[in-house]
């Protein structure tokens, strides 16, 4: 397993990790497999999107937050829920197929760091299988 750390500099942002995820695999050497990138936080995620138009990243963001408010009334006193239900919806982990020795992404696809919880520093693992 590789461990990538992350510095996040805002509350909410996107960032791209396919780069980072791609010499991961290339330095694990298998030629066929599954690389599995997974986010170990509660209030972050990790997703799977178009990467040729940075608006899509704040497309995302905008309709995130008018589905999951900042506004109602959460239990949880930590003040940070919203950051938690958007990480549950966007998930802690994304599967893609290694062929040839590279990541087999579709062609405006990139794999994306979401943070709903920031600034922080934050871990990614990946495992290529």
């Amino acid at each position: 397993m590789d461990t990538i750390e992350i510095g996040t500099k805002k509350r909410e942002e996107i960032i791209d990790l396919t780069r980072e995820v791609s010499r991961v695999v290339a330095a694990a050497g298998r030629r066929e497999g599954v690389c599995l990138v997974y986010v170990p936080h509660t209030t972050a995620g990790v997703t799977i999107n178009e990467h040729a138009d940075p608006d899509v990243k704040a497309d995302i963001l905008m309709t995130l937050g008018k589905m999951v408010p900042d506004a109602l009334p959460y239990a949880h006193a930590e003040g940070n829920s919203p950051a938690h239900m958007k990480a549950s919806l966007v998930g802690s982990s994304v599967s893609v197929i290694i062929a040839e020795g590279r990541l087999r992404l579709g062609t405006w696809q990139g794999i994306y760091l979401c943070e709903f919880d920031g600034p922080r520093t934050r871990q990614v693992w990946i495992k290529v299988i």
